[in-house]
C-alpha cells in the first residue's frame, strides 16, 4: 500500500475534522475492517486505516490530494 492510501487521525484533523471526531472516524473504520475479515485492525495501536474505510463511513471521498504526509 502506498502512503495516499492510508488515512490517520492527524490527516483528518488537518482537514478540519476535531480531535475527538478524527478519533472516533479511525475507530469506527478499524472496526469495519474488522468485520470484512482484516483481524489485523484488532491491533490497539495501529492508528491507519484504508482511505476508502474512511470515505465509506463519511460518505465523501476524500479528495485525489495526497492526504498522509
Amino acid at each position: 500500500m502506498d502512503n495516499s492510501s492510508v488515512v490517520n487521525k492527524n490527516d483528518l484533523v488537518a482537514l478540519g475534522f476535531k480531535v475527538g471526531t478524527a478519533t472516533s472516524i479511525i475507530r469506527q473504520a478499524k472496526y469495519l475492517m474488522i468485520n470484512k475479515g482484516f483481524t489485523f485492525y484488532e491491533n490497539k495501536r495501529l492508528g491507519a486505516v484504508p482511505r476508502s474505510a474512511v470515505e465509506e463511513i463519511l460518505g465523501i471521498k476524500l479528495g485525489s490530494q495526497n492526504v498522509t504526509n
